[in-house]
């Protein structure tokens, strides 16, 4: 399985982005994906979360400005992400429990970096 992110790049502040991250190999399941956010010194923090039912969860500091969704269909979550700040300037890393032929584990995918800065 990998997950595959993409969308970063660099946004003024109050501008909008969008990550896409996409889910491939030989899944069965896919119980839930979501965002974490990394910057210098600091531990990777939980941005947001989906599971397959659709219910989400956000850190507080993004509420009412990113939402999360998936399509199930093609294996994929998206983060829109508007009225960006410069304290959202991150390296967004897609993650996903997923059950493959392999059994269920955890992913990550590489690393897509968001600059907000004008």
């Amino acid at each position: 399985v990998q997950l595959q992110a993409s969308g970063g790049g660099l946004v003024q502040p109050g501008g909008s982005l969008r990550l896409t991250c996409a889910a491939s190999g030989s899944i069965l399941s896919i119980l839930s994906m979501g965002w974490y956010r990394q910057t210098p010194g600091k531990q990777r923090e939980l941005v947001a979360v989906i599971t397959s039912a659709g219910s989400t969860s956000y850190a507080d500091s993004v509420k009412g400005r990113f939402t999360i969704s998936r399509d199930n269909a093609k294996n994929t979550v998206d983060l829109q992400m508007n009225s960006l700040k410069s304290e959202d300037t991150a390296v967004y890393y897609c993650n996903g429990n997923i059950r493959s032929v392999l059994g269920l584990a955890n992913y990550w995918g590489q690393g897509t970096l968001v600059t907000v800065s004008s």
